[in-house]
């Protein structure tokens, strides 16, 4: 009898001839989540199992595994040979002390020489026989014992469904750069495209030392919550203190917001090109703040020449983005009390539909590239 935790993924089975490509990729990207941790992991007609781990690590594989965008669910079970003493003694093993339960077959060695009802049918009588404490409940139990019996002469035993990340595996779909704030909504924005399997990089704005090194390190924290999804992250951060500054002295203040915002666009263009990025990734919600108005969208797409930017928090609302970032382990974090480069200078009444013309008037009265180069020598990369 062995512990073995059972592993099945979401929408690989979808993908026909291309299976294999993604398989090898999400078994990769597991390898990786348990990188320091012993352990084997085996791929068993479309399900993986990780086997030969130290018992105290079983929650710390639990934990990893359950991050990896393609697990659909996980079981922590027992592996034993198909024969019916040993399937008894490890369903007795997985099944609780007392209350209602029901036993589910799955019988994928046809030449098993019992069929499910009866596996079923036999292993649950046996259970009867000896816990006085159990009753079966076929409609409504309080726990199912699932009897999985495998084609090469094994057979799994557990009775827990863990609910994991779904989705694609990481590597899958491309490579993308996240702009990513000390704020609630761009790490949820990070993780939902990770999720679709896209590789995530992270660009950081700061303006030290009109914002603290605590507001950095917050932003340091947000990127290791989410390497945990991503199997590693990229994090370049860059200084826009002089962008802000010669805005704040040449140019109407209530375009501060609106042109850092273009700025902050060609130097994402600029690295996202440099390190191979596909497209920029941003957290903007649709009208939730002043520059995120669709004029104020316009005016920072405009500047990005050659890459598509991705919003998947556009249609959300601010409810529905904090409960994903609880759900992901973030919020704790992006609530801290540091504020990021965007309330450096921010105006009473910030332009809200910025026209084009106007804001090309305001732009003008700087040397663009001249503070896009001072700017992008200053990135300091980190990884996790």
């Amino acid at each position: 009898m062995e512990k073995v935790v059972i592993i099945r993924y979401a929408e690989i089975h979808l993908k026909g001839k291309n299976r294999g490509y993604f398989e090898r990729v999400f078994a990769a990207n597991m390898e990786k989540s348990l990188k320091g941790i012993r352990h084997e992991i085996r791929r068993r007609s479309g399900r993986y199992l990780v086997e030969n781990f130290a018992e105290e690590d079983e929650n710390k594989i639990v934990k990893k595994l359950s991050k990896v965008f393609g697990v659909h669910s996980l079981s922590v079970g027992l592996k034993v040979p198909s024969e019916m003493n040993e399937i008894f003694i490890a369903a007795r093993e997985v099944s609780d002390k007392s209350g209602t339960f029901k036993v589910e077959t799955h019988r994928a060695d046809k030449k098993f020489y019992m069929n499910s009802p009866q596996i079923s049918a036999e292993i649950g009588g046996r259970l009867l026989d000896d816990n006085k404490n159990l009753k079966v409940d076929v409609h409504n139990p309080d726990f199912v014992i699932n009897i999985d019996v495998r084609e090469d002469g094994s057979t799994l035993v557990f009775n827990k469904f863990i609910k994991c990340a779904d989705g694609m595996p990481v590597g899958t779909a491309g490579r993308g750069l996240l702009l990513l704030s000390g704020g609630i909504d761009s790490p949820v924005a990070g993780h939902m495209i990770a999720k679709r399997g896209m590789k995530i990089d992270c660009l950081h704005f700061h303006s030290y030392p009109y914002t603290n090194m605590q507001a950095r390190q917050k932003v340091m924290d947000l990127a290791k919550i989410l390497s945990e999804y991503t199997c590693g992250i990229k994090v370049t951060v860059i200084s826009v203190k002089h962008i802000q500054e010669e805005i704040h002295k040449n140019c109407n203040g209530a375009y501060m917001v609106t042109l850092l915002r273009r700025f902050m666009m060609r130097l994402a263009e600029m690295l996202a090109k440099k390190d191979g990025d596909q497209c920029i990734i941003t957290g903007e919600s649709l009208g939730q703040v002043a520059s995120q108005t669709i004029e104020g969208m316009t005016s920072s797409n405009s500047v990005v020449e050659s890459m598509p930017v991705l919003r998947p928090l556009c249609g959300f609302d601010k409810n529905e983005i904090i409960e994903r970032s609880r759900d992901i382990g973030a919020y704790d974090v992006s609530i801290r009390p540091y504020e990021d480069c965007c309330t450096v200078f921010l105006p009473d009444y910030p332009i809200i539909k910025p026209k084009m013309a106007d804001v090309l008037a305001e732009e003008a009265k700087l040397d663009v590239q001249g503070l896009l180069d001072e700017a992008f020598a200053t990135a300091e990369v980190t990884e996790f």
